[in-house]
Formats: C-alpha cells, structure tokens, sequence
C-alpha cells in the first residue's frame, strides 16, 4: 500500500520538533515533552492551526447533516465562523495567558481549565449569533438557540482539546510552577 504524504503534516511536524539533545529540557511527570518544547507565538500558532483545522472538519459535516446542505455550502458557514473564532482565539489566549502568569497559583486545574473553555465560548457567541442572525436571516433568539448545538459541542471540545494540546506538547511557561528560587548562603 502506497503510504500518502501530506505536505501541512509534514510542515507541522516542522514546526514542533523538539530538540531532545539540549540538556535544559526536561519533561513533567504530565507531558513526555520537554518544558521548553513550544512556547509563545509558535504555540499559539500550532494551537489555532490544529484547534480550527479540526473544527471547520467537524462543523461542515455537522452542518451539512443538519442542514441538508452540500458540504461545500456548509463549509462556507463554518469557515466563515472559523475565521471570526482565530481571531478571537488568539486574542482570548493571550490575555487569558497574561492573566494567568500573574496568579499566585500555577497549573491548570479543573475549574481554570471550565473557566477558560467557558470565557472563550461567551465571547464566541456574542460575535457569532448577530452572524448567524444576518446570514440565515432569522431573529437573534432564534440565531441563538440555533447556536446553541455549536455551543454545547464547543465547550465540550475547547476543554478536550486543551487537555489534549497540554499533553502532548506540554503547559505554557504561564501556568507552569515557578522553578525553585536559588538560596544564597
């Protein structure tokens, strides 16, 4: 069987290479990946990348399910709604990121990770309903009752994803430990 090569994964394989020679890295108990592995923008961008790739798949195949429309119709929708959520997704990770790095408690735990997945959810949904309302011409409540399958599914997969994406390539310098400080005798 010919084996089929896609020119994006090998890119992002590019992208995320780890040097596992440097002696600085080392992996948490949580994530096999070096501490150091990515960090800032290069992060943020190999997160947004794989986040929207896989939503844009999985919205146009719900869309057209549900609508009955040809995929690529339904693809319209969801890169239209894919491109307003970059935005915000970089946006939102960066303040949020920002906030975080001035707490006094590090990590990602349970109720950080529900109040992450739910602030960037809200904030999706204000953009996103007036864009639903005008494009499907229908009222806001019923933009927004319409919105709320895309809700429901998105936090669920904004909290998988995070979980996933901090396991594979590690937590971001924010919410990590502060290392031990030096005593001086």
């Amino acid at each position: 069987m010919r084996r089929i090569r896609y020119p994006l994964c090998r890119s992002l394989r590019q992208i995320i290479r780890v040097d596992l020679d440097s002696t600085s890295n080392t992996a948490s108990p949580a994530s096999p990946v070096p501490h150091s592995a990515m960090q800032g923008f290069k992060r943020k961008i190999v997160y947004v990348t794989c986040f929207e790739l896989i939503a844009i798949a999985i919205t146009t195949t719900g869309f057209s399910l549900l609508t009955g429309q040809a995929p690529a119709h339904a693809s319209i929708a969801a890169v239209a709604s894919s491109a307003i959520a970059v935005a915000w997704n970089l946006a939102y990770n960066t303040a949020f990121e920002w906030w975080e790095a001035r707490q006094t408690r590090r990590g990602r735990g349970l109720l950080r990770r529900i109040a992450h997945a739910v602030g960037f959810e809200a904030g999706l949904v204000v953009m996103l309903v007036p864009l639903f309302a005008w494009w499907l011409d229908v009222s806001l409540w019923q933009a927004f009752v319409l919105d709320l399958g895309l809700i429901a599914f998105f936090l669920a997969y904004t909290f998988a994803f995070n979980l996933a994406f901090d396991r594979l390539f590690g937590l971001p310098a924010s919410a990590r430990p502060a290392p031990p400080e030096a005593s001086s005798s």
